[in-house]
């Protein structure tokens, strides 16, 4: 027993370094948010009609106030995320962000994010994109400098399901309840500076 509490003793001396966990977190999702609000803003006449449209976009009403509030959330949001600034508070438009996203683009697609053939999450729609995916391979092979092709990684199928999606909401849960962590942040300095001992 003895040997049990001192080796949670050791294990809690890891909380010291505590800080790195919301700091990863944050620096991981700062590319993602930041790529998805910039394309947004780079053409954003496409996005509000994309938005808007029920026929080939996503049918959602407003179209014009929600492309802009996803875009400003998003690409706002990697650049507070970046310097751990008002991250819970950001952290409340993403995560709505995410379930927007979740239910109006890749629900109808499943958990996957990647096309698998098998598994629990598979689905027969992944299962065609397999299919889709091996005479993809054969064509390449057949036609193509398959070997240089898959130099740098093997060829997948993107499912669009809600797998990306759910883990950047857990991400951004983790963020919401637990803030941007200490010394790598605006946050953890403004807190110190304005409400010590709180």
């Amino acid at each position: 027993m003895t040997l049990l509490i001192r080796l949670q003793e050791l294990l809690d001396k890891t909380r010291a370094f505590d800080f790195l966990a919301p700091l990863a977190l944050r620096l991981y999702l700062v590319p993602i948010f930041w790529m998805a609000g910039t394309r947004k803003l780079a053409d954003m006449d496409s996005t509000i009609a994309w938005f808007g449209n029920p026929d080939w976009g996503l049918g959602l009403p407003y179209p014009e106030i929600l492309a802009w509030a996803a875009a400003l959330s998003e690409a706002g949001g990697a650049a507070l995320l970046l310097v751990g600034f008002a991250v819970r508070w950001i952290s409340i438009p993403l995560m709505v962000t995410m379930v927007v996203a979740m239910v109006t683009v890749h629900w109808p697609n499943g958990w996957l994010a990647i096309a698998e053939a098998t598994g629990p999450f598979a689905t027969e729609r992944t299962i065609g994109a397999i299919e889709r995916l091996e005479r993809a391979k054969e064509i390449l092979q057949q036609y193509g400098n398959y070997d240089w092709l898959t130099e740098y990684g093997n060829f997948v199928v993107l499912n669009n399901g809600i797998e990306f999606a759910a883990t950047y909401l857990i991400m951004l849960l983790t963020l919401f309840f637990f803030g941007a962590g200490r010394y790598f942040s605006m946050d953890y300095w403004v807190r110190r500076a304005f409400m010590p001992g709180r």
